[in-house]
């Protein structure tokens, strides 16, 4: 936004105020040095006594008049152009000022003696411009440069504009210069790797930037990392909406000289800033070229840009360029990346479009700036005017309306295919060799993901296998079927990616424990290594639509979602987003299934377009940072491996379950539980069920394949009944073990895989595919969340150990909201209908899988941050979560963060925290037992007149389409409401985009059809397929488990959990150091005191009066719970950068 950093006012003879007159004589003139006298003409009609001329009474201005002349002397193409127009127009209506254009043809053909006189030369280079004769022409007419010529010859070059840069002391991006001889462009410092390039000694990673030298070339490429699945973006001059498009091509060109540089992650925005000499500045953003090259327009058509606030710093920055480069209008464009702003480009010349108010300023500027240099010489009588310049801000704030100030989610990735794994024992020298080569035995412990070094064991894999067809050596012979298997893995795709395939080596001193008695003389002495080959758990094309609907949905959680904003709901957000007012943050785990739903969930929420690598590599933070997001499978609690024995030794019981082994696997009661215990009834019977239903589907497929018809058969996501088979194979082999006992361990795998069929391989018509996948369900319902703690104790420790780092990070994204930080704000101005438009809304997002959200969920339920006998409201939301049989994918916890600015800053009720949670995808099969909730209940719906029943739900149908919309239901506008189930069995939905906006108009854009049970007339919708996918489920509404929380209770709840485990704590201190470089301050508080039971006692107050007018700024509402201000005891001291 343009910021004026001095006094810059209008022209002679305007009063403080007054506006500029309006002519309708023509403004400037186009000539030749012969026009002269005529334009002297021209210019004294102009000049008719249009302003009122206080100070200058005594002036008399006649013809004779000395006026100063400015040469526009550029490309017809410039010089015509809407800004330039403006611009003259305004500078025009300076008394003593004249405008001359010089026209091209005279530019081109005639010699320079030949060309207009002027005082005062605006001249810049451009296509086809002849810049030698303009600095000839400045040699021989010496006018008052606007912007220097000689140094254009530098901004034509990246290498002297880098160079320029770096002498001024500004920050760029790091970078190193490759020079090619045109001649012999293979001699050249050069190292081009997987992953990186070597230029000069320097090592680039990728992601990096390629530039060509030349300023001119557009031709700009960012390289990805294969783990982000490879490929380049490729940015060129606009081409209609394009400004990039994303090509497979991963490496480098190989002619023509270049710089390279590190690619900084900016969030998907960059920042243009124009300079009207050093004093002034205009910024705006817009989103970045190489994010997904769509260019966002306006309805008539324009690329939208958003003005924005420049730091105190950046204004530095703007200062420094315009005077080291000598250019008065200048053009630049910044990074804003990890709480710094880089420079890394200089396009010299450069007018804003559109922006009355800065065609205002510009005029303004230059021509203060021409009159203060050339008056005094010209003896023209000239004062420089003053006028107060500062726009006062007026806040507003109305009724209780409380402000949306955090969002933080913690997500579940999506729906991905089966996961699968082989282990085998290894002792050959080249495997010890590999494992030696990549640093093995630093912690005895190896991870291959990259594609070269998978490309290593395919290599041995197929080296061993031609060993074993020569010679029949039965020293590798028992391996033979597995290094089969390794092979046909590896080569199962066509080319490496590290999203899907990884293969683990662990060192064992003295070989592998002898797993039964038949195999112990087949058992070796010595040390050997563990190979475990995973492959399997991509995200499938259904789990990409799932997480980029509910990023569409998620959007309407934010202020302003309404009004029809280029045309979509949801638009609040990303007017916020790219005003930087929305502070984003996208945290994924380190596995490619969680990283891919991040980056798909984030084209949805910010609606972006193309492929999910370069928005990965822009807006997803990796965060495998000791145990944030990632668990750590090794570390495995003593806590679950006890849990995980008792589980196996009661689930092989060959009888009915018993009240005792009601009590021993389900203590705490809960209704999934004790239903899935009544299906099974005797879990061995179950268990010999559910192998010869898997028996019986491994005999069809082997049938299908023998059958001619279907043997090439394509299954869902390019699958074949040949990797089907060896799915289900392996399942049956592993399951019933030699003994003839079941490995229950396994029972989570059949579930996936039946699951998985049923969904998407439906079509093949299998029999008995839904018996066996609902008795592999009821036992995976027991098996899996008991596998995180049975009694509450092991549920708190066991989750204690996954989550408190992740649980800490929450606890920071909560305070660090309220204090108030250096952040790039918005532009008064611009931001009407924002209640405090300095402020900002921070948006956390987690993307992790099943175990952190088991964790997280368990510390919320057992940890104690509520009394439920006391709470009527947490009661009924721990009989709400007691009956989720399953957490699904794309399964959501949600804390959402109000500040009411009415409040004293000091008082409990100014935050005030709401804490929602969706079970995610809906299953494939019988919706009858879904449990109800009681619908999404922000607490601003809730009006004082209502009675504390939380039980009911008031009927919000009358909500108008500008009133703060609170999240939702993620997914589609039109999914019916948990009080209103359509019975049939199985039924899927999905909605296209198209349906999700045309019933956005009847239910005022709030993303839950009014969930009340007064208001039946809302339809469920139909199904619809999708296109390009097999029918995609529908995820579940957001359920509201507690809205009146306050912060305090929340900060004392998380400190108290976080505090509870010291090896935890240790845990914590490694991933949060890990996690943030020193950048900004802020402070852990020391454990509070246990909440007493009366604390919770607040929240059965009735809500507030929350009052909805149709006026009021719709930024998000909520009314409220009492809330806390700062802790003051900071104990811990984390620096980290935000």
């Amino acid at each position: 936004m343009s910021e004026i950093f001095d006094g810059l006012r209008p022209g002679p003879g305007t009063e403080e105020g007054q506006v500029w007159n309006h002519r309708d004589v023509p403004r400037f003139v186009v000539g030749c040095d012969d026009d002269e006298h005529d334009m002297d003409q021209v210019e004294f009609g102009m000049k008719s006594g249009a302003f009122e001329e206080d100070e200058m009474e005594e002036d008399d201005e006649s013809p004779s008049e000395r006026q100063i002349v400015v040469g526009i002397c550029a490309m017809m193409k410039k010089s015509t152009s809407k800004p330039m127009t403006q611009i003259l127009d305004r500078l025009c209506k300076f008394d003593y000022i004249d405008v001359v254009i010089f026209p091209e043809e005279v530019i081109l053909e005639e010699p320079v003696e030949n060309w207009p006189l002027c005082d005062c030369l605006i001249s810049f280079h451009s296509k086809g411009f002849p810049l030698d004769k303009a600095v000839e022409y400045a040699k021989l007419r010496n006018p008052l440069p606007i912007n220097d010529l000689n140094m254009q010859y530098f901004i034509q070059d990246r290498r002297e504009v880098y160079r320029i840069l770096q002498e001024e002391g500004i920050d760029l991006p790091r970078y190193a210069v490759l020079n090619r001889d045109p001649n012999n462009p293979e001699e050249c410092s050069l190292v081009e790797g997987e992953d990186h390039v070597e230029v000069n000694g320097e090592v680039f990673h990728k992601p990096f930037v390629e530039k060509p030298v030349c300023a001119e070339d557009h031709n700009v490429y960012i390289y990805y990392p294969t783990s982000a699945g490879g490929g380049s973006q490729r940015l060129f001059r606009k081409i209609g909406s394009r400004s990039s498009v994303y090509s497979p091509e991963s490496s480098v060109r190989k002619t023509g000289s270049y710089i390279y540089e590190e690619f900084m992650p900016t969030d998907g925005t960059d920042v243009k800033v124009y300079t009207v000499g050093p004093d002034y500045a205009h910024a705006e953003a817009r989103k970045s070229p190489a994010l997904d090259g769509k260019v966002e327009r306006d309805s008539e058509g324009k690329e939208i840009r958003y003005p924005v606030m420049l730091t105190a710093m950046e204004k530095l920055v703007a200062r420094k360029v315009c005077l080291a480069f000598k250019q008065t209008v200048c053009g630049f464009d910044l990074l804003r990346a990890n709480g710094h702003s880089y420079v890394c480009d200089v396009n010299g010349f450069s007018f804003v479009k559109n922006s009355m108010k800065y065609y205002d300023d510009c005029a303004k500027v230059l021509g203060n700036m021409v009159m203060r240099e050339l008056a005094p010489q010209l003896h023209i009588p000239w004062s420089i005017p003053m006028e107060a310049e500062d726009i006062p801000i007026v806040p507003t704030t109305s009724g209780t309306m409380m402000e949306l100030r955090c969002v933080i989610a913690i997500i579940r990735h999506g729906d991905r295919t089966p996961k699968q794994k082989m282990k085998m024992e290894v002792r050959h020298p080249l495997f010890f060799e590999l494992f030696e080569k990549h640093g093995g035995y630093k912690s005895g412990k190896l991870k291959l993901k990259k594609p070269k070094q998978l490309q290593e064991v395919l290599d041995i894999a197929r080296l061993l296998l031609v060993e074993l067809g020569q010679h029949n050596d039965c020293e590798i012979e028992e391996k033979k079927s597995k290094l089969e298997q390794l092979k046909t893995v590896l080569e199962m795709y066509g080319h490496f990616s590290g999203i899907n395939r990884k293969v683990q080596l662990t060192y064992l001193r003295n070989g592998q424990p002898k797993a039964s008695s038949e195999e112990e003389e087949s058992k070796k002495d010595g040390p050997s290594l563990l190979l475990v080959l995973k492959w399997g758990g991509e995200l499938t094309p259904a789990g990409r639509v799932q997480a980029e609907e509910l990023g569409r949905a998620f959007r309407c959680m934010y202020p302003g979602g309404q009004g029809d904003y280029a045309g979509f709901p949801g638009c609040g957000l990303l007017r916020l987003h790219s005003t930087y007012r929305h502070d984003l943050k996208i945290y994924a785990s380190d596995e490619g299934r969680v990283q891919m739903t991040a980056a798909a969930f984030a084209k949805g929420l910010l609606a972006l377009e193309g492929e999910l690598t370069p928005i990965l590599v822009q807006m997803v933070k990796s965060a495998n940072m000791n145990g944030l997001l990632d668990s750590d499978r090794d570390s495995l609690t003593g806590c679950q491996q006890k849990v995980k024995a008792r589980l196996h030794e009661i689930m092989q019981k060959d009888q009915d379950f018993t009240p005792d082994d009601y009590q021993k696997l389900a203590p705490t009661g809960s209704p999934s539980l004790v239903n899935s215990m009544n299906i099974l009834q005797n879990p061995v019977k179950t268990c010999d069920k559910v192998y010869a239903l898997i028996q019986s589907l491994t005999s069809q497929i082997r049938k299908r394949l023998e059958d001619p018809k279907s043997a090439d058969l394509q299954l869902y996501h390019s699958e074949t009944l040949e990797l089907m088979l060896q799915r289900w194979s392996k399942l049956e082999r592993d399951f019933r073990m030699k003994s003839g006992r079941y490995d229950i361990s396994k029972i989570p795998d059949i579930y996936d895989c039946i699951k998985y069929d049923t969904q998407h391989n439906a079509s093949l018509g299998l029999e008995d595919t839904l018996e066996l996948f609902r008795l592999s369900r009821a036992l995976a319902d027991i098996v899996i969340p008991q596998e995180y703690g049975i009694c509450k104790s092991e549920k708190l420790d066991i989750a204690q150990a996954y989550c408190v780092p992740l649980m800490k990070k929450i606890q920071l994204d909560l305070q660090r909201t309220h204090e108030d930080e250096a952040v790039n704000k918005l532009h008064p101005l611009y931001s009407r209908g924002v209640m405090s438009p300095g402020r900002h809304v921070r948006t956390r997002l987690y993307f992790t899988s099943e175990s952190h959200v088991h964790s997280l969920l368990s510390m919320f339920r057992y940890g104690g941050l509520l009394n439920e006998e006391k709470d009527q409201q947490w009661k009924q939301a721990m009989d709400y979560l007691s009956a989720v049989t399953e957490l699904n994918y794309m399964t959501q916890i949600v804390i959402m963060l109000y500040e009411d600015n009415n409040k004293d800053p000091s008082s409990e009720e100014r935050f005030h925290v709401e804490l929602h949670f969706s079970p995610g995808v809906k299953g494939c099969e019988d919706e009858e037992n879904v449990p109800l909730g009681f619908g999404f209940r922000p607490a601003a719906s809730e009006n004082e007149d209502k009675k504390p029943n939380h039980g009911s739900l008031e009927d919000l149908s009358q909500d108008q389409p500008d009133q703060a919309l609170l999240v939702s239901e993620p997914i589609n506008s039109l999914r019916r409401s948990p009080m209103i189930r359509n019975r049939k069995t199985g039924s899927m939905e999905v909605l296209s985009e198209a349906s999700l906006t045309q019933s956005s108009k009847c239910t005022s854009h709030r993303l839950l059809p009014s969930c009340s049970r007064q208001s039946p007339e809302i339809k469920p919708a139909m199904g619809l397929g999708f296109e390009g996918c097999s029918m995609v489920p529908s995820i579940y509404p957001l359920e509201t488990l507690h809205n009146l929380l306050s912060l305090k209770q929340v900060e004392e709840f998380l400190s108290r959990v976080c505090e509870s485990s010291s090896d935890a704590h240790a845990k914590t201190m490694n991933a949060l150091s890990g996690l943030f470089d020193s950048q900004n301050q802020a402070s852990l508080y020391s454990p509070q005191q246990p909440l007493s039971s009366s604390g919770s006692e607040a929240s059965l107050r009735p809500p507030s009066q929350s009052l909805w007018h149709g006026s009021i700024p719709s930024s998000a509402v909520s009314s409220a719970g009492p809330s806390s201000p700062i802790t003051e005891s900071a104990t811990l001291n984390f620096s980290f950068n935000q």
